[in-house]
């Protein structure tokens, strides 16, 4: 299975099961990997180069995908938008940029890594665009789902084995990551509770209100 690997810290714990699940004699697949920042992979799916991604939610409304994403319950603290007269979308973003404008908000938007690296900074003016959804809605916001194209039955054992995992992320592979983003292992795993993974119920809720409050805007 070919698959669109996105490397923000957001989806350190799946890539690690990944690793490891396609080591398993139980669940042995053969895996391989195009990688690129969200837009990019979007673009490989869409033009089907490869099996299965986590695709944008503003683009997989009519994809198949299973009950798998990435979601903020409430704040995410690597999706922020600052302030500004100019709108100013993130190149790598799909998603986000169009979560900015269903809020009524403009600005600068910053995704992934280098807006955890904001955040970290102490930026008090940037918003939080996870957080501002749920004051809105008090719903958690489902940034991408897990979709596929074929291999339906493989993707969906693939979800139900990932999230009946509980792996700890070992300290070398903590530490690999904060040496590729320049934030600390530490703060690393405080973000990573702030992401959640299965959608349920709520997430389901929300990702409906979202598609349909964002059916009129372009991305």
């Amino acid at each position: 299975m070919l698959f669109g690997k996105i490397e923000y810290l957001n989806l350190l714990p799946f890539h690690l099961f990944m690793k490891r699940y396609s080591r398993s004699s139980q669940h042995y697949m053969s895996f391989r990997y195009k990688k690129g920042v969200p837009s990019k992979i979007n673009r490989n799916y869409a033009a089907h180069r490869v099996d299965a991604a986590f695709i944008s939610s503003i683009k997989a409304k009519k994809e198949s995908y299973v009950d798998l994403g990435i979601i903020a319950k409430r704040e995410v603290l690597s999706v922020l938008l600052i302030p500004s007269a100019q709108e100013v979308p993130d190149q790598e973003s799909a998603t986000s940029n169009v979560l900015a404008k269903v809020l009524g908000l403009q600005g600068k938007v910053l995704i992934g890594d280098k807006a955890l690296q904001h955040y970290l900074q102490g930026d008090s003016e940037a918003i939080d665009l996870a957080s501002a959804w749920y004051e809105k809605y008090h719903l958690p916001f489902v940034f991408a789902l897990l979709c596929h194209h074929q291999h339906k039955e493989e993707t969906l054992k693939l979800a139900h084995a990932f999230k009946k995992s509980h792996l700890k992320i070992p300290q070398y592979l903590l530490l690999k990551a904060s040496k590729r983003t320049g934030i600390s292992t530490k703060d690393i795993q405080h973000y990573l509770n702030y992401i959640s993974y299965e959608l349920d119920h709520k997430a389901k809720l929300s990702l409906k209100k979202f598609w349909s409050l964002s059916k009129n805007i372009a991305n």
